[in-house]
């Protein structure tokens, strides 16, 4: 059976959420539930996407200040949960989108912004200025200029909504990958265990190098790292993951922090709150829902957050 599913295997490859994407379900001899999984990752960055002028989230956004919004159940769900984690104040805020675009790192015109300019934008990202109404399913950003982006969030969540699909599709075995990040479907089919190998990003190497890797059972991994996008002024070097607690790229060792999760909107959470930590947080693979995680320094030393001695 191992064998079979392998050796049958159907792979799908696809451009979208700013990412290339692989999808590929093991067992299956036609391209069917692949070709439907791409138009739900479509259908959904319509609904999500901040890349261009019209889906539900800017339509929340072209109303900061003047009027609430309602939009359809999955985006307001997923704008809750956004919501919830950034007010949480651990690193992760969907809301973080002025003071981003004003540093611009990993684009055009990236800069060093003043401290004044960064203190303007920062009274900006408050998520205790969105109002949610669950009765309504509305989102009120209660200040002009504030913004809602789902970035940070929103490729796990989808990556869940493909592997609810491929469960009633009846797929066995296989693996999204949105961008690297990745949601593992059922058993290896090549390893009686049914374990995933999973490499871990080298962040001096190109990508695809891997300093470590770790075996796993059906999970999702998710990276934060710094070694991607960054700008470099008078020898300092300013990385993209901007602190919304001081509006500056955050401080840290880390070069990168991949976490292990049954759900992959969860992973997506967590590597942002153990990256923001800097280091493994006690007690944190308590919660049955998270794995374990791998930390990667500057120096190129690796730590282990419940994967045993290595």
């Amino acid at each position: 059976m191992i064998k079979d599913l392998a050796l049958t295997q159907r792979i799908g490859h696809h451009h979208a959420l700013g990412t290339a994407i692989t999808l590929q379900i093991y067992g299956m001899k036609d391209d069917y539930v692949i070709n439907k999984s791409f138009e739900l990752i479509d259908h959904y960055e319509d609904l999500l996407t901040v890349n261009r002028d019209v889906s539900e989230v800017m339509d929340v956004n072209h109303a900061a200040g003047k009027e609430a919004v309602q939009v359809t159940p999955g985006t307001y769900g997923l704008i809750k949960l956004a919501v919830e984690k950034s007010r949480e104040n651990f690193g992760f805020n969907a809301l973080i989108g002025p003071v981003v675009k004003l540093w611009h790192i990993g684009f055009k015109g990236a800069h060093v912004p003043t401290d004044d300019q960064i203190k303007e934008k920062m009274a900006l990202i408050d998520p205790a200025n969105a109002t949610l109404n669950d009765q309504d399913q509305t989102v009120f950003l209660t200040k002009k200029g504030m913004e809602l982006d789902l970035g940070g969030i929103a490729k796990g969540w989808i990556a869940d909504r493909i592997k609810d699909y491929w469960l009633a599709c009846g797929v066995k075995s296989g693996i999204i990958n949105l961008g690297g990040n990745i949601l593992l479907v059922g058993d290896s089919p090549k390893r009686p265990s049914g374990n995933w190998a999973i490499g871990v990003q080298d962040p001096k190497a190109s990508r695809g190098g891997n300093i470590t890797s770790v075996m796993v059972q059906e999970c999702s991994a998710v990276t934060s790292g710094t070694y991607e996008r960054y700008l470099v002024v008078d020898g300092k070097k300013y990385h993209h993951l901007i602190d919304p607690r001081t509006g500056y790229p955050v401080q840290t060792d880390l070069a990168g922090v991949t976490t292990f999760t049954k759900k992959s909107v969860d992973a997506e959470i967590e590597c942002k709150r153990l990256f923001f930590a800097g280091h493994p947080i006690p007690g944190w693979h308590d919660n049955v829902n998270r794995i374990g995680a791998v930390f990667v320094y500057a120096d190129e030393h690796v730590e282990y957050d419940n994967f045993g001695d290595r």
